[in-house]
């Protein structure tokens, strides 16, 4: 039991739960022995869900909630207001050492600011970014910030530079991951202030491998592994990504089934079609984490179904075996900082 890795879930956030977040926990179980699940929220809502399945009853327990935290609601004021909740009774499960993560799917403000509020930042770290994985041609890249610090300062850009590079390496399995600037073109002199002032401190670093800017149409090409940015830029690249995926597969779609011949070619190629497709499918990649806390946080989709929530609950067992917290406080403070 000294071993077993234990993960609270916020079983009523996102749009579906508590149904697909309870199955999800249960398949991430099945398929770790060494893994505990706290379920948190509404126990009679949560207990009927878990009635449905076969599972180690001694490997997922219940952390009654009375309160749910709504995607609408101000996230500061939710947080401080809804102590019941059951993100809240999540997030101080990780704070009291009680779990070692923390996953959801719930509102994405509550969860930076419940992240950063209730666990807490680690020493040094200036601002705890989001780091989802992106796919790309060559396999993935970690584009950091996507959405939790929309005014970031250079030396918090540097940070993040930082904090992915950790990242890709030890969970990812990346050796010297190519870290990029998102600029709108390659040049040094190129962009606004903040990438400006950003881009030499960065080629000063000695810890990470930068190359320099990377432009938006040159990301899905996988020409870098960390792709480092503020949260506005960040939270645009993404959401083009994942729309662009789903019009560009579902045009697919619809281009193989428009006549017998389409259909029979796509019978034909379905089988490496699938395998292709499925790099696309941000659920088989889990959630993004909150880098840079005392503890970890992941936040997963808000339409997470079970498959990405088991991913996002599995994730955190590798974050967890590589020690990323320990390698970001022991590696962090180092190296050249911005104003």
């Amino acid at each position: 039991m000294g071993d077993m890795k234990r993960v609270a879930v916020d079983a009523m956030g996102g749009d579906h739960a508590p149904e697909e977040i309870v199955k999800g926990a249960v398949d991430a179980v099945l398929s770790r022995s060494d893994l505990q699940v706290i379920l948190a929220g509404r126990e009679k809502e949560i207990r009927a869900e878990l009635d449905k399945y076969t599972y180690p009853k001694d490997r997922i327990e219940i952390a009654d909630a009375s309160e749910v935290i709504e995607t609408g609601e101000p996230p500061v004021m939710a947080i401080r207001k809804k102590k019941d909740s059951s993100m809240v009774i999540a997030l101080n499960l990780v704070k009291e050492g009680k779990a070692d993560a923390f996953v959801s799917a719930g509102s994405s403000g509550a969860v930076l600011v419940g992240g950063q509020v209730i666990v807490g930042k680690s020493k040094g770290i200036e601002r705890a970014p989001l780091a989802p994985l992106i796919p790309t041609k060559t396999g993935v890249s970690l584009l950091i910030d996507c959405g939790a610090n929309v005014d970031a300062r250079s030396s918090h850009l540097v940070q993040f530079a930082k904090m992915g590079s950790i990242y890709m390496e030890h969970v990812m399995g990346v050796e010297r991951p190519k870290v990029a600037l998102v600029n709108i073109g390659a040049e040094e002199e190129k962009g606004n202030a903040l990438v400006k002032e950003t881009y030499p401190l960065l080629k000063a670093c000695t810890d990470i491998n930068f190359i320099g800017n990377i432009e938006a149409r040159d990301i899905p090409s996988g020409m870098a592994d960390v792709i480092v940015c503020e949260a506005f830029v960040g939270n645009v690249i993404l959401k083009l990504y994942e729309g662009l995926s789903a019009t560009l597969i579902g045009v697919i779609k619809q281009g193989l089934m428009s006549t017998l011949k389409s259909k029979i070619g796509a019978a034909l190629a379905l089988p490496a079609l699938k395998g292709t497709l499925k790099t696309f499918d941000a659920s088989q990649y889990g959630g993004a984490p909150l880098l840079g806390l005392k503890g970890l946080v992941v936040k997963a989709h808000g339409s997470a179904k079970a498959q990405e929530v088991k991913n996002a609950v599995l994730q955190c067992i590798s974050f967890m075996e590589q020690d990323i917290n320990g390698k970001i406080q022991k590696n962090i403070c180092d190296g050249p900082k911005g104003e």
